[in-house]
């Protein structure tokens, strides 16, 4: 079995000789072989300097992070108020009521206790949030609904 092996082996090399040194057509193939090669060694460059790249952007976001936890800056009330809002608004569908006095921000909405318990430790965590209180308000009920439609119905 071994000599069956070292035959296919030197038929093979044999083989690959005569395709690249081929009078007519070997230096096109050798050249596109070469070619080729250069084209991965420039792939794997681009690909390890990209993820060095990746790395380093990784860092420098964590240590922003780091320092904007630690730099207790004042966030003016309004400012706080848009962050909270534009960050419920990518959580929830269901309007929710915020506002926010010296850092202080309340929740108001018609959901679930665990919804609203959830929502108020994602705000928590937040730059310039003191504290989070949540309510929970009553939906509106449908006398008001279809007294304001009719209404509305009524001005146009």
């Amino acid at each position: 079995m071994n000599s069956v092996m070292r035959l296919a082996t030197a038929f093979a090399a044999g083989a690959a000789v005569m395709y690249y040194l081929d009078p007519q057509t070997g230096r096109r193939r050798r050249a596109m072989a070469h070619d080729k090669s250069v084209a991965a060694g420039h792939d794997v460059k681009d690909f390890a300097r990209n993820k060095g790249k990746q790395v380093v952007d990784h860092a420098r976001g964590a240590a922003a992070r780091t320092r904007a936890q630690l730099a207790n800056e004042f966030v003016d009330d309004d400012v706080l108020r848009d962050r909270v809002r534009s960050r419920l608004g990518h959580l929830v569908d269901h309007p929710i009521e915020v506002e926010v006095m010296d850092g202080r921000v309340v929740l108001s909405a018609n959901m679930s206790t665990t919804r609203l318990d959830e929502l108020s430790d994602v705000v928590s965590a937040m730059p310039g949030v003191v504290r989070v209180e949540s309510r929970q308000t009553p939906p509106p009920s449908p006398e008001k609904t279809t007294a304001s439609r009719m209404a509305s119905d009524r001005k146009a």
